[in-house]
């Protein structure tokens, strides 16, 4: 959920499930970084294939984060995926990747490493935080 348009923290239930289960890191980060990367497909495919509904109130992002986002991937192209686990812009970039055309296997790739990292982040600090 927390990679599609819907507002949603998944660090803090990868926290909470490695202060459950410590033991499990590898598992958790595993499936937190597969499912955040497949949840970033589904805005790509809407890049893709919606954008001419975009006058819509129901529409995911606002003109302004579109362009927004549309100029940081302009400046940075394909690599700007690397940053598609940050904040609001991160959904909007792997929108914006759709909207753009970008293959799909680049889009996967870059996407799986930047939210893989994500989480590698996160189990660390939670991990460091129980020794």
């Amino acid at each position: 959920m927390a990679a599609t348009i819907l507002p949603f923290y998944s660090e803090v239930l990868v926290a909470a499930q490695l202060l459950k289960e410590p033991k499990a890191w590898l598992l958790i980060w595993l499936v937190a970084s597969t499912g955040n990367t497949l949840g970033a497909v589904v805005n790509w495919i809407l890049g893709r294939y919606l954008l001419h509904y975009q006058d819509h109130r129901w529409f995911p992002f606002k003109q302004k984060q579109l362009s927004k986002a549309q100029h940081w991937f302009q400046k940075y192209g394909v690599w700007s995926l690397l940053m598609a686990w940050a904040p609001i812009v991160g959904d909007a970039l792997t929108f914006i990747a759709g909207l753009m055309k970008v293959r799909f296997w680049i889009f996967f790739l870059l996407t799986l490493i930047g939210k893989s990292v994500r989480y590698a982040v996160v189990a660390y600090f939670t991990i460091i935080t129980l020794t």
